[in-house]
């Protein structure tokens, strides 16, 4: 039922109201199938799920990894910097050797 909760999850972040007969029918479900998941996902029971903090664990990880590869990539675009220097003085002390 993952697919069918990101569904409405989706929904209910972008603030649409969830046409239920609509995603029944898209995903072949009863309505009151949909309606049952919709109360779940509003419960409290859903946000205990060990599903849920895995989740939100995996996403920690991943907005950590996320700053180190903004940090390096920071560093690389200094270093470029340094060497592109380094480079237009080394093409300035060869025209002025006449080269």
């Amino acid at each position: 039922m993952t697919k069918y909760e990101n569904i409405i999850k989706q929904k209910a972040q972008n603030k649409e109201p969830a046409d239920i007969d609509a995603l029944a029918k898209k995903y072949s479900m009863n309505v009151i199938d949909v309606k049952k998941l919709k109360e779940y996902l509003h419960s409290k029971d859903y946000w205990k799920d060990p599903d849920y903090k895995f989740l939100v664990e995996e996403n920690a990880e991943l907005q950590k990894r996320i700053i180190e590869l903004e940090q390096e990539i920071l560093e690389v675009k200094v270093d470029n910097k340094k060497l592109a220097q380094q480079i237009s003085t080394m093409l300035e002390r060869m025209r002025d050797a006449d080269f």
